[in-house]
């Protein structure tokens, strides 16, 4: 009986899976020294803060996996300041509550590097650094979900840009800053905290699409064998 009315609650919060793509938006903002990079953060789209930091996952700009940032990746290849690159990667978005905190972080690294030299740093005219946001395009699947163990079996299927909207960009749609599982578990409320525990635990800044997809399955996996909680 009580599982049964248990059943009969999940039904009544399903999760719809969408997918999404990122088309960029070009800002008319660009640098091409460390100084018009630093104006360029302060007036920047705070999308444009958000889409050099997490829309490397879908719509990369550099090639190189060493930096976790386009800012980071600008900074030593366009820069050539290794060193300022290294400290720009160290930023995790994850660690700041808003994009506006996120900003000022950045903004206080880079005066931190002018204020070391004299010189201010400079990249080739083709070497420009441009701030770019993206437009979000969201895509229904056609997947509804009524019991989390239906998501426990479809994660291993779930398109990159579906790990993306759920689990990445929810943090910037919800009140809590959470992802969309958490939420939809949350509003089952039939015990789940300890999974809930395991995926707010889970920090996304340093892996790809794909290895958080794996950390996800893992976890609901080790959740639903058996049928455990």
């Amino acid at each position: 009986m009580e599982q049964a009315q248990k059943e009969e609650g999940e039904k009544s919060y399903p999760f719809n899976v969408r997918d999404c793509a990122l088309v960029a938006i070009a800002t008319g903002i660009r640098a091409q020294n460390l100084r018009e990079f630093r104006e360029g953060l302060l007036n920047a789209h705070s999308g444009s803060i958000y889409h050099h930091f997490w829309g490397r996952l879908l719509h990369p700009q550099f090639d190189e996996p060493e930096y976790n940032n386009d800012f980071a990746s600008w900074a030593a290849h366009g820069l050539h300041e290794k060193a300022l690159a290294e400290r720009l990667s160290m930023i995790d978005p994850a660690d700041f509550s808003d994009i506006e905190e996120l900003r000022q972080k950045l903004v206080d690294v880079v005066e931190a590097r002018l204020d070391e030299s004299e010189m201010v740093p400079w990249s080739r005219a083709d070497q420009q650094f441009h701030f770019l946001r993206a437009q979000i395009v969201v895509l229904d699947t056609g997947k509804s979900l009524e019991d989390p163990r239906e998501l426990a079996k479809i994660l291993p299927q779930m398109s990159p840009g579906s790990i993306f909207y759920h689990f990445i960009d929810a943090r910037r749609r919800t009140l809590d800053h959470g992802d969309d599982f958490c939420t939809w578990l949350l509003g089952i409320d039939h015990g789940y905290e300890k999974l809930q525990e395991e995926l707010k635990a889970i920090d996304p800044y340093f892996s790809s699409l794909e290895e958080i997809r794996n950390i996800l399955t893992s976890i609901f996996d080790r959740h639903f064998n058996g049928g455990g909680k």
